[in-house]
């Protein structure tokens, strides 16, 4: 699925090094219900971020080798052991609803996410704005993501 290997034009600022782990990398690990922490993805080098991206993370064999290979890759780079997500980890994305978190963040911002835009929206952009509006995430990159979109003018 192509769209799962792009970075956002919100990501943008840290597109280049990525210092920071994008959507659709995190798209891929909440598919593989896996966890990985920033400490670990710092002790990544360049080639295999990029890795992590390039693979696939659909069918149940992808996401198998997927968790082979981060497993390895962490334990590898770290000396740790990959941590699993809880089953059923933030799926809010995948409804038919807007999420209540997502519709209250939009209307701090003035901004009505009707059911419809929801639908039309790619999955990993419905993912990355459930992300976007998680405590303790950047708030200033909900509004930029809602903008590229096309939900905020």
């Amino acid at each position: 699925m192509e769209e799962t290997a792009k970075l956002f034009q919100f990501e943008a600022d840290f597109g280049a090094t990525l210092r920071c782990i994008p959507m659709f990398i995190r798209f891929k690990l909440d598919a593989a219900d896996l966890k990985l922490k920033m400490s670990q993805w710092a002790k990544f080098s360049l080639e295999d971020r990029r890795v992590m991206g390039e693979m696939p993370c659909e069918t149940e064999d992808e996401i198998a080798a997927y968790r082979l290979f981060l497993s390895n890759l962490v334990r590898e780079r770290t000396g740790e052991t990959l941590s699993n997500l809880p089953a059923g980890y933030d799926l809010e994305w995948q409804g038919e609803a807007v999420p209540e978190r997502v519709l209250a963040r939009a209307d701090e911002i003035g901004v009505v996410i009707s059911r419809d835009q929801w639908a039309s929206l790619l999955p990993l952009e419905r993912f990355a704005l459930v992300k976007l509006v998680r405590s303790g995430h950047e708030g200033r990159n909900f509004p930029r993501a809602l903008k590229e979109f096309g939900l905020l003018q």
